[in-house]
């Protein structure tokens, strides 16, 4: 039987996945990263650094927008490279709904049993990852 992924060729796009960060998800990953950086849940620490608001970590950022390619491939372990730059960051208001994330994949290119997929991440528009590629094995 034939699976999705051996049908894999550029231009396969990725199921696209909307997520949501609260304050409440920003206080749960600092405890689990043990980044305590004010930034990230001070409103007031936030301003004096001339930010609107307080932004989400750049790694529980780069993590979540994985998961489109995570959830498409169905585990984890073919992931064999990913990387990114981080061009704005993600603002979170203290609101009950925080702030959404859109994230779309798309395959740039497929050899020897391994795809290489371009990851856009954004924030009200706005892109919050530049240059994000991961590699994944398909076969």
């Amino acid at each position: 039987m034939m699976s999705a992924l051996d049908a894999v060729e550029p231009g396969t796009v990725l199921p696209s996945l909307t997520v949501r960060f609260t304050r409440t998800d920003l206080v749960r990953y600092a405890g689990a990263s043990t980044d305590f950086n004010p930034i990230h849940h001070s409103d007031r620490a936030a301003a004096e650094l001339g930010l609107d608001d307080v932004i989400a970590h750049g790694m529980l950022t780069m993590g979540t927008a994985l998961r489109v390619v995570t959830d498409w491939v169905g585990d984890p372990g073919r992931v064999l490279s990913y990387a990114v730059r981080f061009t704005r960051p993600v603002r979170v208001p203290d609101t009950a709904d925080g702030t959404a994330v859109d994230i779309e994949g798309v395959v740039k290119a497929v050899a020897d049993g391994v795809a290489t997929v371009s990851i856009e991440a954004r924030c009200g528009g706005e892109k919050v990852l530049g240059g994000a590629v991961a590699e994944v094995r398909v076969d």
